[in-house]
């Protein structure tokens, strides 16, 4: 049940996070590596605390935030900087972080960073 929930803050996150990167990419001529850092926290910062209250049943705190962001953070700003080293479109950039950070994203919130909440 948790990931249901932590499935459909996803789709808004997603959606957040995509049009952040594509603004970034196309408008503002950013590499994939800084846009997809970027985007990624814009749109983690609803997300985690949309998680925290609803998903997890759990208090937001500075540390668990910064823990959350600085780890998934790292994974997007890597993912984007090899995506454009290899030449890969931006849309699969997104694409790949979008389903890596939606598995990687709840185990992580599930078992770490949210693990004393109980349902």
């Amino acid at each position: 049940m948790q990931f249901l929930g932590y499935a459909l803050v996803g789709v808004l996150n997603t959606a957040l996070h995509w049009s952040v990167f594509l603004a970034l990419v196309s408008l503002g001529g950013a590499g994939q590596g800084l846009a997809n850092l970027l985007a990624f926290v814009c749109a983690a910062t609803f997300s985690f605390f949309v998680n925290a209250k609803f998903t997890f049943q759990s208090e937001p705190d500075l540390i668990r935030y910064l823990g959350y962001v600085g780890v998934l953070g790292a994974l997007a700003y890597l993912l984007g900087t090899a995506a454009q080293k290899v030449v890969l479109p931006p849309l699969v950039t997104l694409a790949a972080f979008s389903a890596m950070s939606l598995v990687i994203g709840f185990l992580y919130s599930r078992f770490i960073i949210f693990r004393e909440a109980r349902r």
